[in-house]
């Protein structure tokens, strides 16, 4: 199974033929990994070779991928790997993933027990989502509106099933972003991009299907799979993803920066949120439905969140004064020390400004882009929907574990879209997946005890995403800088 490197690209003895023998400049060549994959090649011209010492030089990581692609090739057979690239073999590890995490939950609703934050879901639902019946901990209106009704859903047979339909839930919502993403199976070239998704899916599982960020996953990728080609569609997808976790958000702002009819992004914003405005209206709830904006304002610095990781250290080296806490008030581990309130006073600015600057960078590439001949819409979506995405993590002063889904989707499409252009991303967010499951649920413990190895294991995670924050920002610049001879007739789609 090749999740990490560009299973039929690299892997490929067809594949390194063309690396091998690439043709002169100012040939006519084929273009892409597509030949190998399934799909029609497409010819361009290559343009003409460029020797002037003024240009950035390529960042290459063909030696880390072609060593990935032969340690692959030594544990899984051809076979094995020719069998798992169909349709067929791919609806298998959807049951696989998807089964073995029902089959939990279900143990789980049978001892009338719940998982992490479900059991906080399950007794918002019982108590009907009113605080007076609540005994302390968190609002269910820290979420927006829409968040309360999947909850509802999972509790109307009472408690005992809770997290069995929960999961149920998830689970029917990821198959269908899965059959979007590989057509329902009938574009193999996706198929290797399926597969990450699966993968991904299994190691934020302990998260992904015990939070209400499990559901906006998956509404997003699907939003993003309909991308610039049907933009109405994907805003009404964004919109209520918005109204059940907020960050979505994010993504509809990269929408609206690149499609051609902005309008159509407004119109289906405005329309879902009149509906919801309606919804809460007639429920009598209408006083609370921006609670949301309000209900988390004043908390501090997380734990795991990126601009913590300063203060993490010193309340492990037991200095400054810093300690870690439980704000039980909502249910969140934080960090106090010298600095750490006047940080959480600035992180939200910060965030706006970053989110800010970013769409501003998506504009310019989309006018340069469009300048210098054409751009690729969909590349250029896709790019700034991981910069604001990522963005929102790394300027976050909350940092929540689950947060870490909110990057999936758009390197997902963006593996069905180019693999080649999308493996680095990918490797690194199956690298942020795998240490964010050692810190929750395997040693979320021992990182709120000081635990020196736990705190290194969170600070090579959060210096992962800085990382995968400024890949991003680069990969919008590098599509707005391209020159003309590098664009296609064809590429505004």
């Amino acid at each position: 199974m090749d999740t990490l490197a560009p299973t039929l690209y690299t892997g490929s003895a067809v594949a390194r033929g063309l690396e091998r023998n690439q043709p002169p400049c100012g040939s006519i060549a084929s273009h892409g990994a597509c030949d190998t994959m399934g799909r029609s090649p497409r010819l361009h011209v290559r343009p003409t070779c460029d020797t002037s010492t003024d240009k950035d030089p390529p960042i290459s990581t063909e030696s880390f991928f072609s060593a990935l692609a032969r340690f692959r090739r030594r544990i899984l057979p051809e076979r094995t790997e020719q069998a798992l690239l169909t349709r067929k073999g791919l609806m298998w590890g959807f049951f696989g993933v998807h089964g073995a995490f029902l089959i939990f939950a279900l143990v789980l609703s049978l001892r009338g027990e719940a998982f992490s934050d479900t059991f906080i879901y399950r007794d918002w639902a019982a108590a009907g989502f009113d605080d007076a019946r609540l005994t302390g901990g968190p609002s269910p209106w820290v979420y927006p509106i829409l968040a309360l009704i999947p909850m509802a859903i999972a509790g109307v047979a009472g408690p005992g099933p809770f997290f069995f339909l929960w999961v149920l839930m998830i689970s029917i919502l990821d198959a269908v972003a899965l059959g979007k993403l590989t057509s329902w199976g009938r574009d193999r070239a996706s198929l290797s991009a399926g597969w990450w998704w699966l993968v991904f899916v299994f190691i934020m599982g302990w998260l992904g299907f015990a939070r209400v960020d499990g559901l906006t996953a998956p509404l997003v990728l699907i939003a993003l799979a309909y991308g610039v080609k049907r933009p109405f569609v994907a805003s009404v997808l964004l919109a209520i993803g918005t109204w059940v976790k907020v960050w979505p958000a994010a993504i509809m702002l990269a929408l609206f920066a690149v499609v051609r009819n902005r309008v159509q992004v407004v119109l289906a914003g405005i329309a879902v949120s009149a509906v919801v405005v309606g919804l809460a209206a007639a429920l009598g709830t209408l006083p609370k439905l921006l609670n949301f904006l309000t209900q988390q304002g004043d908390r501090g610095m997380q734990l795991e969140a990126t601009f913590t990781t300063p203060w993490l250290w010193l309340s492990v080296l037991q200095a400054g004064d810093s300690r870690m806490y439980m704000n039980t008030d909502i249910n969140s581990m934080q960090v106090d020390g010298p600095g750490t309130a006047a940080m959480a006073v600035l992180m939200q600015p910060l965030l706006i400004i970053a989110a800010l600057l970013v769409a501003g960078l998506i504009f310019w590439a989309l006018h340069n882009g469009n300048s210098a001949g054409g751009v690729d819409r969909t590349e250029l979506l896709l790019a700034g929907a991981l910069s604001l995405a990522t963005a929102f993590v790394v300027f976050n002063k909350v940092g929540s574990p689950q947060f870490m889904v909110w990057l999936a989707p758009a390197v997902a499409v963006g593996l069905a879209h180019s693999f080649r252009d999308w493996r680095v991303p990918a490797t690194m967010l199956i690298g942020i997946a795998l240490l964010t499951f050692c810190i929750y649920p395997l040693f979320y413990d021992a990182l709120s005890h000081n635990n020196p190895v736990m705190a290194l294991v969170l600070t090579a995670r959060n210096v992962l995403l800085i990382v995968l924050f400024c890949w991003s920002v680069r990969r919008l610049f590098l599509i707005g800088r391209k020159q003309p001879a590098l664009h296609g007739a064809g590429k505004e789609n």
